[in-house]
């Protein structure tokens, strides 16, 4: 973060590595750190205490692991197999012990030997594997190891600490050997160049950086570790923040044309014909929306709504009051049936008005055009002329609104609605088509980790949507514990034919289509032995179709949607499903976002576990949009005490969006808030939590927007300049520019 040229440093360089040329390539390749700042800030991700053992009975399937623990017994076992038919074959078992449970490495063939030497009984080490099931006991299948002895100089000095460091790792670098590496590059901290202005720092009562760097690879207290983090912190929230504060500085210096409506247009027409009142919440978010569009700077705003609370509607409103200033409006959606949704729901809730120009179309009306990637020849040169002319004043489709062919005559306000099925590259093309930049709407029902974190950090302005109109029903949510108990599983079926029985229909959604061809080469590589607990593949459309056709929903009409049919197809589907001619959909999440059958009323998820906790409450938000109630049921094999089952539980118990994407956030971690990685792979928050941190985050806003208010350019805080530097590689930089 904060490179200067000694921390600048390769690891691995042609004539002269800092490090093992090996170690080198497999901290570039696995862990991304390729230079000696780069190391220094790879932070342990917890720390062990010499006289206290790890907890053993927690440990997570399928996870690599640390863990320090002390030898119980070891036994050497000899057994006849292909390869050592006459009883020669060897298996080491070692049990380890830490006082909250017991663990069982085992080691095979000639991997027993240096393991039975060193492995005696009593013996400390810190161990370190992938965890497997065998005979339904947890095991490590040879584990790399590291002895701790006391009396072993070396060891003395590498855990010189009372406390051991343990560093986020990979199978092929243990977390040891990150740690020696770190103490052979700490000497170099001392040159770290401090980010925080001198002001900050001690009026925070903060350490240096350097001394932060020491005290978090090599504490000697507890004490250490917080001054370190409570350093560490800071910087990475007020880099971070003067970086969002630079963009909206820069925000407020480009051009936008002003787009404000006038009293008797299209805006005023439409308001007049809606059946309904709107609800305060949708007038308040309105007015914030019409204020930004009335601006000379581009809006850059996140509309935050609950499934079903009218977002759509508030959209295009904007859209036509931009219309009526003379511009254009492009509403951009991920899926062509979402596309087709929105563009037959618009020109349904606009009438006449959506005929300008037509025939018996309204006064004030303006076109409302499709586009998307399969239309025909004829229909797609149409369109593309409408919006070349400015005919159209709405478009709605999928990316191949960005394509180069497509011209606007004036591109007002560009909407994208559910921002995380969409690149931000993709929107940018679209932004790119105004004369000016045009406004930016964004929608989302549930926010993602990303967006959260943004939000949080304040780089969106934000508006919220938290009032259901009138007339939506609550939905109740059940999980559905197939495996421990599958009476449960038959209620469900149940309950589905129930509800088809009172002219009700019915979603049942899974994880995967089911005709992927199966690849002979992954087949005959799960036949290892590490493999045997591997998890049954997630169940698919096409199976469970078949299934519930002939079993729990015969006689009823079941029919299937998912991503690889025709387009034509699926929206043909889609049509006899709202017609109410299908009382079951088997489909994939293509449904999540934006499908409205107001008579669906249930929906079962198989395999609910599979799904994140925002795309659970995305696909509950399909049912309940009419005035019956809505019934959610997240079917999972998964055992009580799981993770998962209990990220369920949570789904099951609340419908506010803001909490789900706040325990999604805190289960997931924020992803890269600078990046595209949104599964946190490698975060550019090391050491700050999004959700525990935000007091830290909200002063950091406030000390950079006065830093950056006086000293745009920082032009008189070289540290901080090169701190940005390094947060901000080319790709983030125009990543965070985009937006």
């Amino acid at each position: 973060m904060d490179l200067v040229p000694a921390l600048q440093e390769p690891l691995k360089q042609p004539l002269k590595s800092v490090l093992g040329p090996a170690t080198a390539k497999v901290m570039a390749e696995h862990l991304g750190l390729h230079t000696v700042g780069d190391l220094l800030h790879h932070y342990p991700r917890r720390y062990e205490e010499r006289g206290q053992l790890t907890h053993l009975a927690d440990l997570p399937m399928d996870e690599h692991v640390t863990v320090v623990a002390q030898v119980a017994d070891a036994r050497l076992h000899t057994f006849a197999s292909a390869r050592a038919p006459r009883g020669k074959g060897q298996r080491l078992e070692v049990t380890i012990t830490d006082g909250s449970g017991r663990l069982q490495l085992v080691f095979f063939g000639n991997g027993v030997h240096k393991p039975h030497k060193e492995l005696l009984p009593g013996t400390r080490a810190m161990f370190a594997g992938k965890v497997s099931v065998f005979n339904r006991r947890l095991q490590l299948a040879h584990p790399a190891y590291e002895l701790l002895k006391g009396e072993d100089g070396e060891a003395v000095e590498s855990w010189a600490g009372a406390l051991i460091p343990m560093y986020p790792a990979t199978a092929k670098l243990e977390s040891w050997k990150i740690g020696k590496a770190v103490q052979t590059v700490l000497p170099s901290a001392q040159e770290a160049l401090d980010p925080l202005p001198e002001s900050l720092r001690a009026g925070r009562g903060l350490v240096a950086l350097p001394e932060a760097l020491l005290k978090i690879h090599r504490p000697h207290s507890k004490a250490d570790i917080a001054d370190a983090h409570a350093r560490l912190k800071w910087d990475e929230a007020f880099v971070l923040q003067v970086a969002l504060a630079r963009r909206r500085h820069a925000d407020t210096q480009l051009p936008a044309v002003a787009r404000v409506p006038g009293p008797d247009g299209l805006l005023a027409a439409f308001d007049d014909r809606l059946p309904f009142t709107l609800t305060e919440g949708q007038r308040k978010v309105s007015r914030e929306i019409f204020a930004d569009l009335a601006t000379e700077h581009p809006m850059h705003r996140l509309l935050q709504g609950e499934v079903g609370s009218g977002k759509t509607l508030v959209a295009l409103r904007a859209m036509l009051a931009v219309v009526d200033a003379g511009g254009q409006a492009a509403m951009l959606a991920p899926t062509e049936v979402l596309a087709q949704q929105h563009h037959r729901s618009v020109t349904e809730m606009l009438g006449e008005l959506a005929e300008g120009g037509m025939l018996g179309g309204a006064e004030h009306g303006t076109k409302v055009v499709l586009l998307t990637g399969s239309m025909g020849a004829a229909a797609r040169r149409q369109a593309l002329l409408d919006l070349a002319t400015g005919e159209a004043g709405i478009v709605i489709g999928t990316h191949a609104l960005i394509e180069d062919k497509v011209q606007f005559h004036d591109l007002g306000l560009v909407v994208v609605d559910e921002q995380h099925r969409f690149g931000v590259e993709q929107r940018d093309a679209l932004r790119g088509k105004g004369r000016q930049p045009p406004h930016l709407l964004v929608m989302t029902a549930t926010p993602i980790p990303r967006t959260v974190a943004m939000t949080v950090f304040g780089d969106l302005e934000t508006s919220v949507l938290d009032q259901l109109p009138a007339g939506r029903s609550p939905i109740a949510s059940h999980v559905v514990p197939a495996a421990d108990k599958p009476h449960f599983l038959a209620r469900a079926w149940e309950r589905v034919r129930e509800e088809v029985a009172k002219g009700h229909q019915a979603y049942v959604v899974c994880p995967r289509i089911g005709d992927e061809e199966d690849d002979p080469k992954k087949a005959a590589a799960k036949k290892s032995a590490e493999d045997e607990a591997e998890k049954r593949p997630p169940l698919a459309v096409l199976d469970v179709a078949g299934r519930l056709g002939k079993g729990p929903l015969h006689g009823l009409k079941v029919e299937v949607l998912h991503g690889r049919m025709q387009p034509d197809d699926k929206d043909a589907v889609m049509r006899r499903f709202a017609a109410a001619e299908t009382d079951v959909l088997v489909a994939t999440t293509v449904i999540e976002v934006g499908v409205n059958v107001p008579n669906a009323t249930v929906m079962v998820i198989m395999d609910a576990d599979r799904f994140g906790v925002s795309q659970l409450h995305q696909l509950r938000g399909r049912v309940g949009r009419g005035a019956a109630p809505g019934l959610c049921l997240l079917v999972s094999e998964m055992p009580e005490a799981s993770a998962a089952r209990q990220r369920l539980n949570a789904v099951a118990s609340t419908l506010d969006g803001f909490e789900l994407s706040r325990i999604d956030l805190e289960q997931r971690r924020e992803g890269d808030v600078l990046g595209q990685a949104q599964s946190g792979a490698r975060s550019s928050l090391r050491v700050l939590a999004v959700i525990d941190d935000e007091e830290i985050i909200a002063e950091a806003r406030e000390e950079a927007a006065a830093v950056v208010a006086a000293d745009p350019d920082l032009e008189h805080l070289p540290g901080l300049r090169t701190a940005l530097d390094a947060l901000l590689d080319e790709e983030r930089e125009r990543y965070l520019e985009k937006g």
